[in-house]
């Protein structure tokens, strides 16, 4: 069925067709509009899910941990602050393995107080132990919405589902959804090792853990990571294969060819594409690389998208406040340390506090991509694009 939804609708449809046992949320901009859809949807009857409207984010992500540990599957929904205040949960939700999944919309952190896009909230917690992937439109936010739920609880580890505040959160877009009867034969029920509920095989939940085995509790946690790259692959052909449509862990656009090529996350990805098509017509030889899959971060598979081209512009819409530029350039010119072929690379942090950018804007980054080539050289590594006066 054919809709037009904003990317929260998409969302909120998504999580209906799931129908999840518990969501625990408490509102915030933009992502309010999320759990407040799903609520109507409760109070209707078309779900079952038992919904818990709590007092702050960090209760929210608390209940669903409580409520992940008997064996429920569950989902929130978040941004921002929100995410933030949730920070000391995450790590206990991705320690105790609980595949609970968080449908975010990325929004600045403050201060300054900002309301609209960038990807500082989730990069605060790209390490807590969750996966993350980055969705360039609603049509993909509801698709992985749903292929999401299947990966987390099959490698029993959390996961965020992120999408750009308003860009796609309030933009309304056509949206194919499935049928309903088909997502619950997709996802199959949760299968359940242990649960805080089962009196008859007692277990203990988040005890005390010190220099004896904390090591090893959380090496296994790192060893579940490393093995969720096949299970996202396997789950995305498998969506694909039954509704049609395929997303990889790596989005590459006209690579095959390309002498630069830029990289992005989120709804950037569907404007550089406007200006790869735009830039092609003129005979430039562009590609775009869209980094969709980012913990756990592919690495096979960015190094062989990046070997494709001679220089690369790196786009960040976050910094690390650290003199070292964004989340993503750090983690890819690590990537090239093992890399046969190494691409000249040039950071570009936009967009902070939802600055737009535009074709023409992602064309001249191009155009300076190709200086770069010509000259050989990077002059300078870092540049922070749209800042007045920059």
């Amino acid at each position: 069925m054919i809709v037009a939804r904003t990317g929260n609708e998409a969302m909120a449809e998504a999580m209906r067709q799931i129908n999840p046992d518990v969501v625990a949320a408490y509102p915030i901009t933009p992502a309010t509009e999320v759990v407040q859809l799903f609520s109507k949807f409760v109070h209707d009857g078309l779900v079952d899910t038992q919904f818990v409207p709590v007092e702050s984010e960090h209760s929210a992500c608390s209940a669903c941990v409580g409520a992940s540990a008997t064996g429920a599957r569950v989902m929130t929904s978040t941004s921002s602050q929100g995410l933030a205040l949730m920070h000391e949960i995450l790590f206990i939700a991705g320690g105790l393995r609980l595949p609970i999944v968080i449908c975010l919309v990325n929004r600045s952190l403050s201060s300054p107080i900002n309301i609209h896009c960038d990807h500082s909230d989730t990069m605060a917690s790209r390490d807590a132990g969750w996966l993350q992937i980055y969705t360039e439109n609603a049509q993909e936010a509801y698709d992985t919405t749903i292929q999401l739920v299947k990966i987390a609880e099959h490698v029993l580890l959390p996961g965020i589902l992120s999408t750009d505040a308003f860009i796609i959160s309030h933009g309304m877009e056509r949206v194919e959804l499935v049928d309903d009867k088909e997502v619950p034969k997709f996802l199959g029920e949760r299968q359940v090792k242990y649960s805080v509920l089962d009196v008859d095989n007692p277990i203990t939940i988040g005890p005390l853990d010190l220099q004896d085995y904390f090591f090893e509790h959380k090496r296994s946690e790192i060893d579940a990571m490393d093995h969720v790259l096949p299970v996202m692959e396997k789950v995305q052909k498998e969506f694909g294969d039954k509704f049609g449509r395929y997303y990889p862990l790596v989005d590459e656009y006209k690579m095959d060819d390309a002498e630069v090529a830029v990289v992005a996350m989120g709804s950037t990805g569907g404007t550089a594409k406007v200006a790869v098509e735009r830039l092609r017509e003129k005979g430039k030889k562009v590609g775009l690389i869209r980094a969709r899959v980012y913990r756990p971060f592919p690495k096979k598979a960015m190094i062989k998208a990046l070997s494709k081209a001679k220089v690369v512009g790196i786009m960040d819409r976050s910094d690390t406040l650290s003199t070292m530029g964004g989340h993503l350039y750090n983690d890819l010119r690590s990537v090239l340390y093992d890399a046969d072929a190494r691409p000249l690379v040039k950071n570009y942090v936009y967009g902070l506090g939802g600055r737009d950018i535009n074709i023409e804007e992602i064309e001249f980054i191009y155009g300076q991509l190709f200086d770069i080539k010509k000259s050989g050289k990077v002059d300078r590594d870092i540049v922070y694009f749209g800042v007045r006066g920059e």
